[in-house]
């Protein structure tokens, strides 16, 4: 059986706990590999180590770090299909997807390697007779990393790159559930040469996220993951002086108006909430038809539904993959199995979904639910799973307002050819990040993600400007000198003398 072991100090570390965790091929339910699980001295020693690193990479030149995530990227360019495989064997989504995922990763090591136009200060000259300020901003240590299993390479690479990049160290602390991306990430960034102890990798539960949050050398915490896992961490965290960016869960939704292009809107609302088996903070879980456009677009959109093919994540035939696990299976296929005692129509109930030859992987069909009302389980959790809720509603306004009561506030689309509806959705929808007649709407490297509300807690949203912002402290510099003329007798400066 495959073993993976923490990363600390540029080498393999099996720990000193003796507890390790299963981890399973999604696509067969068989246990392919084992995780080591950190103890609480396995985190002082990780953290440690990003503490000894940091003393001389947090005064390294900008170009000694640029150089190093320019070769960093290089590899990971050359090493994507690897780093995909390995994606697709412990969460199960198919080759494409993993690869995409590597792709947008890459685009945060990219803004990385120009962070020296990012941490360029400011200067404002003679703010009084002979006075300087100028504004600095400086790395602030040893930064964590709590990450989902859902994107086990992209969402890491939203954070250690631009940590790094900035100066600090960072200590990763990926899923238990598809570990093996994060330790081929770390090797190859020493491959890269970046110096020992600068990229950490602790493998573990709840004892090392707890380690991290309470331990004095670590500075900052990032996290992605459930809003009340995200809400103990940015509590927790903060109650100890650290830095927290923690981003919660979501319920995206996406307004459909009487004048959209139906197709355009059922092959989006199909991609967005059944892409990834719906294991994404971004998908789109509730579609609001406004008015008459309902039937045709629900019809449109099972129509697209029942023409995808699920299967093991390395077929190339498949589109869509197995759930992580069997218990997060079951879990899913509980909204659906529920969902009309709770007065929807189910238009599509994947529960029974399974594949031939892989009876006892974690499969689960796509489901579609009409009729939804805001008060059920499906709509007010996120399921996290392919299952598509759609609501009816007789105005926009009708429409705005279900969305804003939602407690969520990560994601949100509008489809309508009227671009004064889109612009007035912009800016009435309460959501962190919006779509027009795109379904998710992940913004690029260099603007920066997150939601208002319940999906984060904290004030900076992760990578681009917030990113560099969260992982700096700014430093402002009052500076006056006196004139050379000014100089004590006997001090020849080469200036003619004022007097």
């Amino acid at each position: 059986m495959k073993t993976v072991t923490h990363w600390i100090g540029g080498k393999s570390v099996d720990g000193t706990s003796g507890n390790w965790g299963p981890v399973t091929d999604p696509a067969t339910g068989a246990v392919t590999t084992q995780v080591a699980l950190a103890s609480a001295a396995d985190v002082d020693t990780a953290v440690a180590s990003a503490k000894a690193a940091y003393a001389t990479w947090g005064t390294s030149s900008l170009s000694a770090r640029t150089t190093v995530l320019f070769r960093y990227r290089a590899l990971l360019d050359a090493h994507r299909d690897e780093i995909a495989a390995l994606i697709t064997a412990e969460h199960g989504k198919v080759h494409s997807d993993a690869l995409g995922e590597v792709a947008r990763g890459l685009e945060i090591v990219e803004l990385a390697c120009g962070i020296t136009t990012q941490l360029k200060g400011e200067l404002s000259t003679q703010v009084s007779s002979r006075v300087d300020v100028s504004s600095i901003r400086q790395s602030i240590g040893v930064v964590a990393g709590i990450t989902p299993f859902n994107f086990p390479a992209m969402v890491p690479m939203w954070m250690f790159p631009l940590a790094i990049a900035c100066g600090n160290t960072f200590v990763l602390k990926p899923s238990e559930k598809d570990p093996s991306a994060a330790n081929l990430l770390a090797e190859l960034a020493t491959e890269a040469g970046l110096p020992d102890g600068v990229l950490n990798v602790l493998h573990g539960d709840k004892v090392a996220v707890e380690g991290l949050l309470s331990h004095p050398d670590v500075a900052a915490v990032s996290f992605v993951g459930s809003t009340p896992i995200a809400r103990h961490i940015h509590a927790t965290a903060t109650a100890y002086g650290k830095r927290v960016q923690a981003l919660g869960g979501a319920k995206n939704h996406m307004l459909v108006l009487p004048d959209a292009d139906l197709d355009a809107a059922a092959d989006a609302a199909v991609s967005a909430a059944y892409g990834s088996a719906g294991e994404r903070c971004m998908a789109i879980s509730a579609v609001v038809a406004v008015a008459s456009v309902a039937d045709e677009l629900v019809a449109k959109i099972r129509e697209r539904a029942e023409k995808i093919t699920i299967g093991p994540g390395n077929d190339p035939s498949s589109e869509m993959g197995p759930l992580i696990t069997r218990a997060h299976r079951d879990k899913v296929a509980s909204y659906v199995t529920g969902a009309a005692a709770q007065g929807a129509e189910v238009v599509l109930d994947g529960t029974g979904f399974t594949v031939e030859g892989h009876e006892d992987g974690h499969w689960i069909g796509l489901s579609l639910l009409d009729r939804v009302s805001t008060d059920s389980d499906a709509y007010k959790d996120e399921i996290f799973g392919p299952v598509l809720c759609v609501l009816r509603v007789e105005t926009y306004e009708e429409g705005v307002a279900l969305m804003n009561a939602s407690p969520f506030g990560n994601g949100t689309a509008i489809f309508t050819r009227d671009g004064g509806a889109a612009r007035r959705f912009q800016l009435e929808v309460e959501a962190g990040m919006v779509g027009v007649n795109v379904p998710i709407p992940v913004p690029v490297g260099y603007h920066s993600f997150g939601g208002w509300k319940d999906s984060l807690f904290g004030d900076h949203h992760i990578y681009g400007n917030d990113g560099v912002h969260f992982y700096t402290r700014g430093k402002v510099v009052t500076t006056r000198w006196p004139d050379p003329a000014d100089a004590p007798a006997g001090v020849d400066l080469g200036f003619p003398r004022n007097h």
